[in-house]
């Protein structure tokens, strides 16, 4: 969950940082809900911290985060 998506721009920041971040391999973003999914390689896993300060330097805040694993 990320407070602060208004638009279509504010997508492509938060996508810019994230997909940047090593092992991600795609990353969607739902503005309506505030939500943003990343998907991560084979064998990669993206921690709490480092999403964070991915999104908060894209100038968002991180107000939820929840690690699923692949089925």
């Amino acid at each position: 969950q990320v407070d602060g998506l208004a638009c279509p721009f504010c997508a492509y920041g938060i996508e810019k940082k994230l997909t940047a971040l090593d092992g991600v391999d795609k990353v969607e973003t739902h503005i309506r809900e505030g939500a943003v999914i990343v998907t991560m390689e084979d064998g990669a896993a993206l921690d709490e911290a480092t999403a964070k300060r991915a999104v908060e330097t894209a100038g968002f805040t991180l107000n939820g985060f929840e690690s699923v694993e692949a089925r």
